[in-house]
């Protein structure tokens, strides 16, 4: 259960930051033209995030439950890092 309900928190985490960055740096026209890509984008961040967290819980979970939440929420932390460092300023943008 924790897979997919840490998955998807990742995935709108992610979005939200990196709708937020865009909106600050002005990309695109208005919100609606970043729409499918922020869709495509967090359907993607979700699906990496979602196979982390159940390889962390699924393996580590066996023997320390702490420890497997902790690596899941860390590297959950990281995905969103590269995520919004990768996609923030789109070509032709500048901020």
């Amino acid at each position: 259960m924790a897979a997919p309900v840490g998955g998807v928190v990742t995935g709108a985490l992610g979005t939200v930051v990196l709708s937020a960055a865009w909106q600050a740096c002005d990309v695109g026209v208005n919100g609606a033209a970043n729409g499918l890509a922020l869709i495509f984008y967090g359907a993607l961040l979700t699906t990496v995030a979602a196979a982390w967290w159940g390889a962390a819980v699924g393996y580590i979970g066996r023997w320390n439950i702490p420890v497997a939440l902790l690596g899941g929420t860390g590297g959950a932390a990281i995905m969103v890092w590269i995520f919004v460092a990768l996609l923030h300023v789109p070509d032709g943008y500048r901020c």
